[in-house]
């Protein structure tokens, strides 16, 4: 099995910067670099959206335009870890953030929105922004 956890969540105020971490264990072993890896929110009383995705290349691609520039995805192949730097936070970013991974899908699939709900995901980290 797979296994991602993410942290780094916590409460900040407006304008204020986090950075999300989400560690792979299990079985996806060796095979981590060959994944596309996302970010996912939920925000209360709201259904989960796609925030950004990063395929095995590199090759980054935001779901919000309101978070391009403002979040900043990335990731650690050989730590198997994947990250997201979030800096001039606003009230409206407050949510449930999901880590999520998933085999076979780059490029264009990799886009947050095309795979949902599919692969592994993490149990979520809470970040709440204050105004």
């Amino acid at each position: 099995d797979v296994q991602l956890v993410e942290s780094g969540g916590g409460s900040v105020q407006a304008g204020g910067s986090l950075r999300l971490s989400c560690a792979a264990s299990g079985y996806i072993g060796s095979r981590y670099g060959v994944y596309c890896l996302g970010w996912f929110r939920q925000a209360p009383g709201k259904g989960r959206e796609g925030v950004a995705a990063i395929d095995a290349n590199g090759s980054t691609q935001y779901a919000d335009s309101a978070v391009k520039g403002l979040f900043t995805a990335s990731r650690d192949n050989a730590k198997r870890t994947l990250f997201l730097q979030m800096d001039s936070l606003k009230p409206e970013d407050t949510a449930m953030y999901y880590c999520a991974a998933v085999a076979g899908y780059s490029g264009s699939r990799c886009y947050p929105g095309s795979w949902q709900g599919l692969g592994y995901w993490g149990q979520g980290t809470q970040v709440t922004v204050s105004s």
